[in-house]
C-alpha cells in the first residue's frame, strides 16, 4: 500500500511555479520580436510589388492611348486652350483619358456622361469639355491607391502621377533651395546648374506649348508626341512615379480626374522622399505641404525609393539616394545627356 501511495503521488499532475511561467512568456515575446520584422518585410514586398503592379497598368494604360491618337500622349490635365484663361473649364486628367485603356470604360463612360448634363459636351481629341468644369466624382480607382499608404484610403486620391521632370517648381513661402535645379547655366536667371543640356521652362509647366515641357505631362494640356518627344530615349525617361497626398496639397485637390490635381505636379527637381507634411500655410516652410518646392517632387512609404513607370513601359524601383543629376536627367525627355547606370 505504501508503495501505491508513492507512486500515486508522484504520478500527480504538478503545476507550474511562477519562475517557469515567465520563462515561457518570456521565450514566446523573443520569438515573437523575431518573427514581427520578417512579416513586416513580408507585407511592406507584398505592398511594394502591388504597387509595381498598378504602374505597370497606367503605363501601359499611357501608351495604348498614344497607340490610337496618332501618336500623341494623353494630356497631363486639360483646360481652356482657347482663352488660356478660365481654370473652371476643367477637360479632367490623364487618369481620365486612359480610363478606356485600363478596363476602366464604364467609369469613363460615366464621367462623360455625368459631365454633359444641360451643358453640350464632346470627347474627341481635345477631351471632355465642359465650361463649367467636370463634375464631381468620389469615386476611387481600382489601380490609383498603394497599399502601403493608408492616407485617407477611401478617399478620391491616387498615389501614381506623370512626372513633369526637372521642372521649376517655385513655392510661396520663401524658401526655394532646389529651385537652382531647373535654371539651365545658359537661362539669364542665375544659379543655374552646369551641363544639364535642357532649357528655359515655365515654373510648374504652366505651358500650353509641348516644347516648354522638360518631362512627359503638365496639367494644362501640352501634348507629346510619342515616341518621338522623348528623344533621349524611352529607356531612359521616367514617365509616371509616386506620390503621397498627405504631403502635396494638390493630391487632395478635387480627385483625381480634375485637371489642377496634382496628378501631373510631380517633379524632379525635389530630393526623392523628402518629407512634407499637413502644416498651418507654410508653417514650417521646410516641412509645409503648401510649399511647392518641396512638396512637388516623387515620394513613398517604401523603404529606401520609390517605383517608377519608364516610357518604355518598364517599372523600375529607384533608391532616394540616387545622383540628383543623373534623377534630373531621367526626368528629361530631350537633355541629350547619357545618364550613365543608374539602377
Amino acid at each position: 500500500m505504501f508503495r501505491v501511495r508513492r507512486l500515486a503521488r508522484w504520478l500527480s499532475p504538478k503545476g507550474f511555479t511562477l519562475i517557469e511561467l515567465l520563462v515561457v512568456i518570456a521565450i514566446i515575446a523573443i520569438l515573437i520580436g523575431l518573427l514581427l520584422p520578417a512579416v513586416q518585410k513580408v507585407r511592406e514586398a507584398a505592398a511594394r510589388a502591388q504597387c509595381s503592379n498598378n504602374l505597370r497598368q497606367l503605363g501601359l494604360a499611357v501608351i495604348h492611348y498614344a497607340d490610337n491618337n496618332r501618336g500623341q500622349l494623353p494630356p497631363g490635365g486639360n483646360m481652356d486652350p482657347i482663352g488660356k484663361s478660365n481654370w473652371n473649364d476643367d477637360r479632367g486628367t490623364m487618369t481620365v483619358y486612359t480610363l478606356p485603356y485600363a478596363e476602366q470604360t464604364p467609369l469613363f463612360n460615366l464621367i462623360t456622361r455625368v459631365a454633359g448634363g444641360p451643358i453640350a459636351t464632346t470627347f474627341n481629341s481635345v477631351g471632355i469639355f465642359r465650361k463649367s468644369g467636370l463634375p464631381e466624382v468620389n469615386q476611387t480607382l481600382p489601380y490609383g491607391r498603394c497599399p502601403s499608404d493608408d492616407y485617407q484610403f477611401d478617399r478620391p486620391w491616387v498615389n501614381y502621377g506623370g512626372s513633369m521632370g526637372p521642372q521649376c517648381a517655385i513655392g510661396p513661402c520663401g524658401f526655394d533651395p532646389y529651385q537652382g535645379w531647373c535654371k539651365p547655366e545658359t537661362s539669364g536667371f542665375g544659379g543655374g546648374v552646369a551641363g544639364m543640356g535642357y532649357t528655359w521652362s515655365p515654373d510648374h509647366g504652366n505651358s500650353w506649348d509641348n516644347s516648354h515641357i522638360r518631362g512627359l505631362f503638365n496639367r494644362l494640356g501640352a501634348k507629346q508626341r510619342f515616341p518621338a518627344g522623348i528623344p533621349d530615349g524611352t529607356s531612359n525617361t521616367i514617365m509616371i512615379g509616386e506620390g503621397l497626398p498627405v504631403g502635396h496639397d494638390h493630391l487632395t485637390n478635387g480627385s483625381w480626374h480634375h485637371f489642377n490635381y496634382g496628378t501631373t505636379m510631380l517633379g524632379t527637381i525635389v530630393p526623392m522622399n523628402y518629407q512634407t507634411q499637413e502644416t498651418p500655410w507654410c508653417s514650417p516652410a521646410d516641412k509645409a505641404r503648401h510649399n511647392w518646392n518641396i512638396s512637388m517632387g516623387f515620394r513613398s512609404n517604401h523603404t529606401g525609393g520609390c517605383n517608377f513607370t519608364f516610357a518604355d513601359g518598364s517599372v523600375q524601383f529607384l533608391s532616394q539616394n540616387i545622383d540628383h543629376r543623373t534623377y534630373q536627367l531621367l526626368g528629361c525627355r530631350n537633355d541629350g545627356k547619357p545618364t550613365g547606370s543608374w539602377q
